[in-house]
């Protein structure tokens, strides 16, 4: 039977680190992946998942249960991504700095994939990306975590510490803003 997270983290706080280890393992892609999206850069988000992390660990005791683990979790990493934001004081804007910084391009997985389709779906997940980096932070964390993560409006308040209704407004924003960035970076694609 599998554990929950708060049987592990009960397990945590009397001692066990293979408890942690569990929770680590759970989590850490989820919140890898979101914070690549979030913070524009597969570097950062390795970085900030590490540190939230020992956070985390640090502060297990702080730990309620009134929220989803996972929301308590990528709130803390959040706060580290602004640290480490104000330490690194830069931000992506270039289509080039953008998949330089998260890696190697997206890989179609389906054998029957016509070169034509993996080139067309690189270069619209290419920009989507570019323009999801370009949104203000405010936007981009919101949109991340409702549209990628799945999250409830709820759920994503508490993450960003404002209430519902901002969260339902900035998302809306970022839907827009995003829609217009998309068509101005199709339109330059063409010419």
């Amino acid at each position: 039977m599998k554990s929950t997270d708060q049987d592990l983290i009960d397990q945590t706080l009397r001692g066990s680190k293979p408890a942690f280890g569990e929770l680590v393992g759970r989590y850490q892609d989820r919140l890898f992946h979101s914070l690549t999206r979030v913070l524009g850069s597969s570097e950062d988000a390795k970085d900030t998942t590490q540190e939230a992390f020992v956070n985390a660990y640090q502060k297990l005791h702080t730990y309620r249960g009134g929220a989803q683990f996972y929301s308590w979790l990528f709130r803390i990493a959040l706060n580290s991504a602004v640290s480490l934001h104000r330490k690194k004081n830069h931000s992506t804007t270039s289509l080039d700095a953008a998949r330089e910084q998260l890696g190697q391009e997206p890989v179609d997985p389906r054998p029957a994939a016509s070169p034509d389709a993996h080139l067309e779906l690189v270069e619209q997940q290419t920009l989507v990306r570019a323009a999801l980096a370009a949104l203000p932070e405010e936007f981009r964390e919101v949109l991340v975590l409702k549209e990628i993560d799945g999250l409830k409006y709820e759920e994503i308040a508490e993450i960003v510490n404002c209430p519902v209704g901002t969260v339902r407004s900035r998302i809306f924003r970022a839907r827009l803003e995003l829609r217009t960035r998309l068509e101005v970076l199709l339109r330059r694609q063409e010419k």
